[in-house]
Order: structure tokens, then C-alpha cells, then sequence
């Protein structure tokens, strides 16, 4: 089943006189138009406008239908989607009709200012008076159309089929629409609007429901499922179960008969290029680059750790020059001499030169000053920097015992800050010498070094696997050497045990009633126990891991074929997302089994998709119990006539699941007779044009004259008589 469009501008407009009626179909999907009298219509688009923006001008244009694919590219459509004049199935926007109106008869070939011939157009089954009345306005006031007429589509396409011997005089039609569904019966060739039934689901929402099966299954590839590429496959794919319950456990269970009723749709795949391994020679030349970029890094530092020693040189010969000067100069002039050079005092110069000097042989990797010397330096600083420190209480006010205990304090910070510092400056002297020697090593023997890195780091990381293994799942096994299905208690460590028991301890209750807790000294004494100075070493940072880092680096530099095997554990316990794995051909295999027949099955149960209604088989008995009359023949005659039209009906399984589910509503023995429509596509423009084709056809029609004089009143009660046809 397929719907196509038909937009070449006819040429023949003028041979027709204007006593001959124009018939359009005004479906909420698609728009037809054509002669009265002629078996097909001339004119058929879908029934939406659009106003994108020329990409290069900026001007909006107005697209009427379906887009050419070729011609969308020069325009920007993102912030302008396809619009219908259409609230379900009741034309609520006429400035969009107005836009169809004006494609569709300039696409049959009117190029006057006025349509001068009359218009049969249909409607949806009690279609409001204010929309009919909008649209009566719009042909009269706008194209200057001499009369217009009004009809359901259904009906006309019932009629037509009873013309052709499809159905009987009395019946029932069932129209699932585009956006509705509407089931209509027939009582003497003429429908019974009191008796009609509608539900809001039609062959959109089975299209949309599709799109959102598909594009929640396949996330990656939701930009492909559009609504076009959605209604292809549902005209394509989809058909309707005889039992639903049945046919979704065949899908679960994954039988024979399932499997054949799958489909697939493959997606353009590339498959990504495969890169081959390094060849040893490949491996030999990056090796030997690495290796010339090392010496080139190595020789720049060596001149920047030169030119640096030089600078510290001249400084502590300037600075020694300085001291000299100093010392030849009298007492009352130093202050003077000092203030030029930028220095305060001469304990300030003196603790320069000893810093200098002190860097100057950290940078020639020599060993520091004495310690004595350092403390006697430090100890003359103190006893001029903190002169209250050593001077008794008993010989001090009270406002210099204040800041002696400043000075106390000071002095403290102080020692402290040098002790650390001096700390750091022994490991970072160790570190180079320690990198001295395994450079010196490695360029003695490298096979030998680089073996023995490899054995260092695989002990290590051996060690850091199993800390890590044991903070998981705990130290405990049972007796099996299985270390998986612990509890909480089993992962923490002793230290942390200990503080939960102290703190269950803490908590309980022992007084019966009473909080005794922190009555006695002892109490509190828990504090200290749970504080967090008293954890285990696996809080603190891990040696270990330090040494792995350092031997990873150190690896990376003189062996090109190493891969650090520890990278996926930090990477995922850093919250980072893990790496995904490359898309597959498989991966672009677009599976539409269960969809199939569940999309569709909407028509039956709108619950479905959230939708409080009845479905096709109970719209016919619910239009049954509308009739005025309780007549059982009556009723005989309905259900053994009734016709299926609209686009949905093409559904494969339609007349078989409505003859089942009417059968379950109607007594044993009912005579139930689902018939299809000759085209339920095109049946009701057909019908229309041979309606608007019989000579009384204005009779039904109506004037602008008889428009303004007789009012929406009468237009309420307006309806043409089908038994004409």
C-alpha cells in the first residue's frame, strides 16, 4: 500500500464550464481535488504547509505538501516543521487552508480571481458549525465559489461502494482515519449520525508509536527513525495479529514462526579501518627516536642546570664582595652602607650568603653544611631575632611575658619549617642520586636494567592488586580460599571494626531507660579510641602505588613496547565513563519483530499508548446501541454489511481481527460479514464525484446568498441526502 502525490499544474482548467463542481477531499492527510465525473482525482499532495528561510537570502517561502528533497537543501527548516490546518480531523486553522486552497487551485489551472465553478467538499461526521461556517466563509468571501456543499467522507464512500454491489443499503462503516476513527451505520441507504462513534487514534498515532518503539531500541541511531522513514516502514511492515497475547509469547520464547516473521533494515556501515601491529623494525626506529629525544632533553637540562650554577656563582661572589666591604666599614656608617645595597642588617646579608650557598651545592649535587655550623648560624639568628626567649619569668613584665610566648611560638613555627625543609631537600637530594645511579646502570648494561624494571614492576603490581582485592572483599575466606559473597563487616578493616563496636557500645543504652553515657572519666576516653589518628596504614597514601607510578613512568621512557596493564582501575575509580567498544556491522541492524504487530494493535486497545478509549470492535457495538430503535433484525442487517475505509484498513489482518473481536460482542449465532472497501484510499473522493456528477446536485448545495440569510442555525442542521447517489 502506498500513498502517492500528484501536483502538475493541469492545462485544461477553462474547457470545463462553470456548471461542472469541484470535488475535493479534505483529509487530514492528504488533500485531493478534481472534476465531478472523473474516476481519479487531478490534484493530490499531503495536507501541510511549511515556511522555512532561504539559507543565502533570508526570505521565507511557503512549501504546500510533500518537500522535494533536492530543493530543502537551500532552505533552513529547523525552526519552521510542517504544519496542519487540522485539530484531529476539524479544520480549526484557516489561514493554513487558505494557503492549501491557494496551491491546490492554482495546481488545477485557475488563473482568474475567482473560482466559478461550485464545491463539494468534505468534512469529518458532525463536524462543528463554526468550523463548517469558517469554511463556507472562506470558499464565498476569498474564490468567490457560487455555491458550496458539504459532505461526510465516509458516507460518500459507502455509498460508493454500494453502488458497486460491495455493501447493502443497511450497514455499518468503519473509517480509521489519520488522526480518528469514526464508525457510522446506514439505515436505508443513509447514515444515522445519532448512532456514530469516534475515538481519537488513528494510523498518526500508530506511525508515532513506532518512531518511539524504534528509537528507544535503538538510542544511537534515534536521528534515522523520522516520522517519513516510520510511516515507510509501517506501511511496509506492520499487520494486525488474530490474537495478540499468542503472538507476543511467540516473540518471547523466540520460536521458528517468529523468527520468520522478523525484519531487518540495514543501515549504511562503514566498517572501520584495521590498523596492523608494528613490525620490529618499526618498533627499533620509535625506539631510537625516544631515545635521541631523551639525549636532546637531558643536554637542555644540563645547560639550564649550567647556566644556573654560573648565576648562583656570580650572586655568592657579589655577596662575599659585599661582606668584605662590609667589614672595612666603621661601625656608626653601616647602617648607611646597608640601606644602598637594599639589606637592614648584617645578620640578614649573613643568612642570605648562607641560603645561596646552600642552593649553589644543592645544584652541584655536593652534601650540605655541617650541622654544627647550620646550628650555631641558626642560634645567633635566634638570639637576635627572639632576645626574650632565654630571659628568666621572674625578670619580665607582664607585656614582655606576652611576647616572649609570641616569640616561643614563632621560634617553634619557625625550627619547624626548617627541619621540613631541610627534609625535603635530603629526599630530593636521594631521588637524584638515585636516578644518577640507575642512569648510570642502564647505560652500562640496558637489556639487563630493562629486564630487571620489568621484574620490579610486575612484583609491585602484584602487591597493589592484592591490597586492592583484599579492600573489596575483605581479609576473611571461608575455609575455601573464596574471597566473594561478604558482608560489610568482612570488607572493613580492623580499625574501622573497632570504632563501629566502640561506637554500638557508646550507643546502647545501658541504664535501662536512663543515658548514663559520660557519667564517668572513662566515657569519654572513646573518643580518642575512634578517632581516626588510630586507622590502619590503608588510609594513608600507599607507598606502593607511588612505586608503581614511578616505575610506569620510567618503563614509558626506555620501552616503547610497554602498556601499563593498571590503567582500566584508576580510570573507573575516578567516576570516569569506560571506554566503548567500536560499533559493529550488527550494530546498524535495525530488528523490528514485536513492533510489527504491537504498533497496530493500538487501533484496538488505545490504552495502549495512554489513550481512555474503545477500539474498532467495540465502536461498532457502541454505534448499534445508539440507534433510536431496539430492533433485532435491524441489527441482524447492520452486522452482516459492514465496510472498512480509510488508510488503516489496508493493514493486513484488519477484517480478520474485526470479525473476531464484533463476534465476541454479538450473540452466538450473529451473522457478521467485514467487508474492505474497493480503495479505501480513494473511495470517498470517488463517491463525492459521482455524487456532485448528478443532476440535482445544487439541490443539495447552497448559494452565499442563502448563507448570510438563513445564518449557522441553519447551517447546523444542513445535510445533503446520499440516497441521490
Amino acid at each position: 500500500m502506498s500513498f502517492g502525490s500528484k501536483t502538475r499544474t493541469q492545462t485544461d482548467y477553462n474547457l470545463f464550464p462553470p456548471s461542472v463542481p469541484i470535488v475535493i477531499d479534505n483529509g487530514a492527510s492528504y488533500f485531493r481535488i478534481g472534476w465531478a465525473g472523473e474516476a481519479e482525482p487531478r490534484i493530490v499532495f499531503r495536507n501541510i504547509v511549511q515556511r522555512p528561510r532561504h539559507k543565502a537570502t533570508g526570505e521565507t517561502v511557503t512549501i504546500v505538501g510533500d518537500q522535494d528533497p533536492a530543493m530543502m537543501k537551500f532552505f533552513d527548516c529547523t525552526r519552521s516543521g510542517p504544519r496542519s490546518a487540522f485539530d484531529s480531523n476539524v479544520v480549526y486553522q484557516f489561514e493554513i487552508m487558505e494557503y492549501i486552497l491557494d496551491f491546490a487551485f492554482d495546481r488545477l489551472g485557475a488563473s482568474g480571481s475567482a473560482i466559478d465553478h461550485p464545491i463539494l467538499i468534505t468534512e469529518c461526521v458532525c463536524n462543528p458549525v463554526q468550523s463548517r461556517s469558517k469554511m463556507a466563509e472562506l470558499l464565498f468571501e476569498t474564490y468567490g465559489v457560487p455555491a458550496v456543499a458539504f459532505g461526510v467522507d465516509a458516507a460518500f464512500s459507502y455509498k460508493y461502494n454500494q453502488r458497486h454491489g460491495k455493501c447493502l443499503k443497511d450497514g455499518i462503516v468503519i473509517c480509521p482515519g489519520f488522526t480518528t476513527t469514526h464508525t457510522i451505520p446506514f439505515v436505508d441507504g443513509e447514515p444515522v449520525y445519532k448512532g456514530s462513534c469516534r475515538t481519537n487514534i488513528g494510523g498518526y498515532h500508530v506511525t508515532d508509536y513506532l518512531k518511539q518503539l524504534l528509537s528507544l531500541k535503538y538510542p544511537f541511531h534515534s536521528s534515522r527513525f523520522t516520522w517519513e522513514k516510520a510511516e515507510e516502514l509501517k506501511l511496509e511492515h506492520c499487520y494486525i495479529a488474530p490474537d495478540y497475547i499468542s503472538e507476543v509469547r511467540k516473540f518471547q520464547e523466540g520460536t521458528k514462526e517468529a523468527e520468520e516473521k522478523t525484519r531487518y533494515w540495514q543501515l549504511p556501515w562503514i566498517p572501520p579501518p584495521i590498523e596492523a601491529p608494528p613490525s620490529e623494525e618499526e618498533i627499533a626506529r620509535k625506539a631510537a627516536i625516544r631515545e635521541k629525544q631523551g639525549q636532546r632533553l637531558r643536554e637542555m637540562a644540563e645547560a639550564k642546570r649550567s647556566s644556573k650554577i654560573n648565576e648562583m656563582e656570580n650572586e655568592l661572589h657579589s655577596l662575599h664582595f659585599l661582606v668584605k666591604q662590609l667589614d672595612q666599614v666603621e661601625e656608626d656608617d653601616i647602617p648607611s652602607f646597608l640601606s644602598d645595597t637594599g639589606y637592614t642588617s648584617r645578620q640578614e646579608l649573613e643568612s642570605t650568603v648562607s641560603k645561596v650557598t646552600q642552593a649553589l651545592r644543592k645544584a652541584r649535587g655536593e652534601p650540605k653544611d655541617e650541622p654544627d655550623e647550620f646550628e650555631e648560624n641558626t642560634d645567633s639568628l635566634n638570639n637576635e631575632k627572639y632576645p626574650l626567649i632565654n630571659v628568666p619569668d621572674n625578670m619580665l613584665t607582664p607585656e614582655q611575658l606576652k611576647d616572649k610566648k609570641k616569640q616561643l611560638f614563632l621560634k617553634t613555627t619557625t625550627e619547624g619549617r626548617l627541619r621540613a625543609r631541610q627534609k625535603r631537600n635530603e629526599e630530593e637530594m636521594e631521588k637524584e642520586r638515585r636516578n644518577q645511579l640507575e642512569e648510570e646502570r642502564r647505560r652500562e648494561n640496558p637489556e639487563f636494567y630493562l629486564e630487571e624494571m620489568r621484574a620490579q614492576y610486575k612484583e609491585v603490581l602484584e602487591r597493589v592488586e592484592q591490597k586492592k582485592r583484599l579492600k573489596t572483599n575483605g581479609s576473611n575466606t571461608n575455609g575455601n580460599q573464596k574471597s566473594g559473597n561478604v558482608g560489610r563487616g568482612e570488607r572493613l578493616s580492623a580499625a574501622k571494626r573497632e570504632r563501629m563496636r566502640l561506637l554500638t557500645t557508646a550507643a546502647f543504652d545501658r541504664g535501662k531507660g536512663e543515658d548514663t553515657f559520660g557519667a564517668k572519666d572513662e566515657d569519654w576516653q572513646l573518643y580518642k579510641l575512634m578517632s581516626k589518628d588510630h586507622d590502619e596504614d590503608d588510609e594513608r597514601p600507599d607507598s606502593d602505588e607511588a612505586e608503581l607510578a614511578r616505575l610506569s613512568s620510567r618503563l614509558q621512557e626506555i620501552d616503547p613496547t610497554f602498556e601499563q596493564k593498571a590503567e582500566e582501575e584508576p580510570s573507573q575509580a575516578s567516576g570516569e565513563a569506560p571506554r566503548v567498544r567500536p560499533l559493529t556491522e550488527e550494530d546498524y541492524k535495525i530488528v523490528i519483530g514485536v513492533e510489527r504487530f504491537r504498533c497496530p494493535e493500538i487501533l484496538f486497545h488505545p490504552n495502549l499508548v495512554g489513550i481512555d478509549q474503545v477500539g474498532l470492535d467495540e465502536m461498532v457495538g457502541a454505534s448499534i446501541r445508539r440507534l433510536p430503535d431496539d430492533d433485532k433484525e435491524l441489527e441482524e442487517r447492520l452486522t452482516s454489511s459492514i465496510l472498512m475505509s480509510g488508510g488503516c484498513s489496508l493493514v493486513p489482518g484488519m477484517k480478520e481481527r474485526l470479525e473476531c473481536g464484533i463476534r465476541m460482542i454479538r450473540p452466538c449465532g450473529s451473522t457478521i460479514n467485514v467487508v474492505q472497501a474497493k480503495d479505501p484510499v480513494l473511495d470517498a473522493w470517488r463517491g463525492a464525484s459521482a455524487f456532485a456528477s448528478e443532476l440535482n446536485f445544487l439541490g443539495n448545495a447552497f448559494t452565499k446568498k442563502d448563507y448570510y440569510e438563513k445564518g449557522e442555525e441553519w447551517l447546523r442542521k444542513y445535510q445533503i441526502q446520499y440516497n441521490t447517489l
